[in-house]
């Protein structure tokens, strides 16, 4: 008979568990609009060499303090330090064009920002994800939109994002039909969250969706190419 290595008796390791508390230190739970031009860096691997900017929306804290820039990329609104794809783009740092200067932390100022609105504003937890915080669109962005019946795609205007109890971060996109008066602002019963309507939701910079609306062949190309791949 062997002999026990330690008097402690083997414990067993939940790790749904240990994975649900991980996420939920990842989680958003506060978010601050960039409003003085700051970018995002990153390269892909086609092309290595060139650096590519591109502005930020938003600045978010995390449920373990961290904090993070967020970029509207692909089918959310996305933390820079989580894209790590060769293809679509890899993550460097952080810039500020009027200085030029490049740096892969937040700001100070967004910190301190985050951080006391956060705790001036300390929300109960709830059982149910409740909406914590709507934030206005400033990049003219655009969702490229499933249809209701699977069939056809549709080419949208972000109006703005909400930032729910569970760090999920939704975009709000206009029911054309539901409009009463002009402009939309938020609050408007117009307005609805993308997924509570589409199953697949895309977003384009400003740039990328004029280039669909006025029908560029090789953009139109790309996103061929990128729905079908999808499916």
């Amino acid at each position: 008979m062997g002999i026990p290595l330690s008097p402690r008796s083997a414990q067993v390791i939940d790790l749904d568990a240990m994975r649900h508390r991980l996420r939920a230190k990842r989680r958003l739970v506060r978010l601050a609009p960039e409003l003085d031009g700051l970018e995002m860096l990153y390269h892909l691997a086609s092309d290595p060499d060139t650096l590519y900017g591109m502005p930020l929306l938003a600045w978010g804290l995390r449920e373990d303090g961290e904090v993070v820039g967020l970029v509207p990329w692909m089918e959310a609104l996305t933390p820079c330090h989580d894209l790590e794809d060769p293809e679509h783009g890899h993550f460097v740092g952080y810039r500020d064009p009027e200085t030029e200067e490049i740096f892969h932390s937040a700001p100070e100022h967004k910190i301190l920002e985050l951080e006391h609105a956060a705790a001036y504003f300390d929300y109960e937890d709830t059982s149910a994800p409740t909406l914590l915080q709507q934030l206005p669109e400033t990049l003219g962005t655009h969702a490229l939109c499933l249809s209701d019946d699977g069939c056809s795609w549709q080419l949208k205007q972000v109006f703005g994002w909400r930032l729910y109890s569970n760090g999920e971060v939704e975009a709000l996109l206009v029911d054309e039909t539901q409009v009463e008066s002009t402009p939309v602002v938020a609050g408007d019963d117009c307005l609805y969250p993308g997924h509570s309507r589409h199953q697949v939701v895309y977003f384009f910079q400003r740039a990328i969706a004029n280039r669909i609306k006025q029908e560029d062949p090789a953009t139109l190309e790309a996103l061929a190419c990128m729905v079908a791949s999808d499916d």
